[in-house]
């Protein structure tokens, strides 16, 4: 066998990984444009913690750029959501199903630039979903803080046909997949009308509290705070804050929500790749339940609510 210089093997190697990560950069940079451009519409099913659900999905752009999607849950229980440029306008059948938002980050305005800090994104290779050629990208994780993303990019249009949350075991989370894609070439509005079951949405009225009301000691590099709110609680009518962290894929957010002398005990639970931790927190103004909500591991949120802190301007009243 012929002797191959290591510098010039390694170099070769280090040559083919920044290809491969360009090459994914521009896929996703194609994303992007793609959901905020493209009009579709198709069957997909959704799956996660074991559970499967069929939906039909009409994304529409309209001249002025909206982005509109109608959403139709097909088995089970009957459910309609329609969302405007990533907002829900109405929906029937309860609370909104997390396989109605499970692509939602789609929507984000995605920087491979900042993405590549905590994900290796490489270009994975091809597939064929839903009788459509594809292109394969794999978001790894650069810590034990994330989860990873397997992403099927259709290779005419750009968007999504497939992807799979990862965890670290390699254990598939949650899985959104379409059986059925028809890009559309224009959208005339009539497939986003709402039937008449599906009513508007009250947003409970919200206000912004100053960056110092909680603080947090320690949180995953690369996730930023994105805004503290404030809001009625529909469940109790307590006021309850929330924090907002993201790090450009993934985001969590953290809920505080005075007790008044209720007893609650802490908890910890996950569904899918949802993790829900709560603690108790002592605070001037009585204890408060610390809860932290979010697509990360486990063990992260716990270290997460074990680090937040009352802060300067902290305030419940």
């Amino acid at each position: 066998m012929r002797n191959i210089p290591l510098a010039l093997l390694v170099g070769g190697l280090l040559a083919t990984s920044a290809a491969q990560a360009s090459d994914a950069q521009d896929w996703l940079l194609k994303l992007q444009k793609a959901e905020q451009q493209k009009s579709f519409h198709g069957t997909f099913v959704y799956e996660r913690d074991g559970s499967f659900s069929t939906h039909g999905i009409w994304h529409e752009v309209d001249s002025a750029g909206a982005v509109k999607e109608r959403l139709l849950q097909l088995d089970g229980v009957p459910y309609e959501v329609l969302r405007t440029n990533g907002k829900t306008d109405c929906s029937s059948g309860g609370p909104v199903e997390q396989s109605g938002e499970s692509q939602s980050w789609l929507t984000h305005a995605l920087d491979p630039q900042q993405l590549s800090q905590w994900y290796d994104l490489r270009d994975a290779g091809e597939s064929r979903v839903a009788g459509r050629n594809a292109v394969v990208l794999a978001l790894v994780p650069r810590d034990q803080h994330r989860y990873g993303f397997e992403l099927h990019l259709d290779r005419e249009t750009g968007l999504p046909l497939k992807s799979l949350l990862i965890n670290e075991d390699g254990h598939v989370l949650e899985r959104f997949q379409f059986t059925n894609f028809v890009p559309q070439a224009a959208a005339d509005g009539l497939a986003t009308t709402p039937s008449g079951e599906c009513r508007p949405v009250q947003v409970a009225e919200s206000k912004v509290l100053p960056d110092n009301a909680w603080r947090s000691e320690w949180v995953p590099p690369g996730f930023t705070l994105s805004s503290i709110l404030q809001r009625r609680s529909s469940a109790s009518s307590e006021p309850v804050a929330c924090m907002l962290y993201g790090d450009g894929l993934t985001q969590f957010s953290v809920f505080f929500e005075p007790l008044r002398g209720a007893r609650v005990e802490d908890a910890r639970s996950q569904l899918g790749p949802t993790v829900a931790v709560s603690r108790h927190m002592p605070t001037a103004d009585g204890e408060v339940m610390v809860t932290v909500v979010g697509e990360i591991p486990l063990g992260t949120a716990e270290r997460i609510a074990l680090s937040i802190r009352p802060g300067e301007a902290q305030s419940l009243q």
